[in-house]
């Protein structure tokens, strides 16, 4: 299910990509914009935070919960901290100039990265709800009783492909927005 959630939004993020390469055109108001240097940073931040679940994936199934809540925590952390540069380079397409021209690739550039950003708000929503269920159990055997569950497995690993395909994603987002506005 969802894998084909994942497709859905693929699709979905295709189809607007395509939308605005039809009508990027100049003649029909675009202009080129100025993609915020922030989003180099929240790219490299969210880049990171891929790894980052990788580690606590690996220290999650070699028994070592400790470390585990640990990069969850680093993780949260940097998703947060994309978030945070996604509003920050808000602002600053918002300053740029404002003619008719510039608001047209700017509507585009605030809907891909502001739907972008609302699926990296249901990945956070879920990575906090599995970080929370790792602090609950904090003694070795609680956390690996927990580990053994598979049901509790599939949600681990469930996140986890779906907030490498939000990291995936933005990359993809961010390298049209770039190769579009060079």
């Amino acid at each position: 299910m969802l894998q084909m959630a994942i497709f859905g939004s693929g699709l979905m993020f295709f189809g607007l990509m395509a939308t605005y390469l039809a009508r990027e055109r100049p003649e029909a108001g675009f202009e080129k914009i100025y993609i915020p240097q922030i989003f180099w940073l929240s790219t490299i931040l969210i880049m990171i935070s891929s790894l980052t679940l990788h580690l606590a994936n690996m220290n999650f199934r070699q028994d070592r919960y400790l470390n585990y809540r640990i990069f969850m925590g680093i993780t949260l952390t940097l998703g947060f901290g994309f978030m945070a540069m996604q509003f920050w380079g808000w602002n600053e397409i918002f300053a740029q100039n404002s003619s008719p021209e510039v608001k047209n690739a700017r509507g585009f550039i605030y809907l891909l990265s502001g739907l972008h950003l609302l699926h990296i708000v249901l990945g956070l929503f879920f990575l906090i709800k599995i970080f929370m269920e790792a602090v609950k159990r904090m003694s070795y055997i609680e956390s690996f009783i927990y580990s053994v569950n598979p049901p509790n497995q599939l949600k681990i690993n469930l996140i986890i492909f779906y907030w490498h395909f939000v990291d995936v994603l933005w990359v993809v987002l961010f390298l049209f927005l770039l190769w579009r506005n060079l």
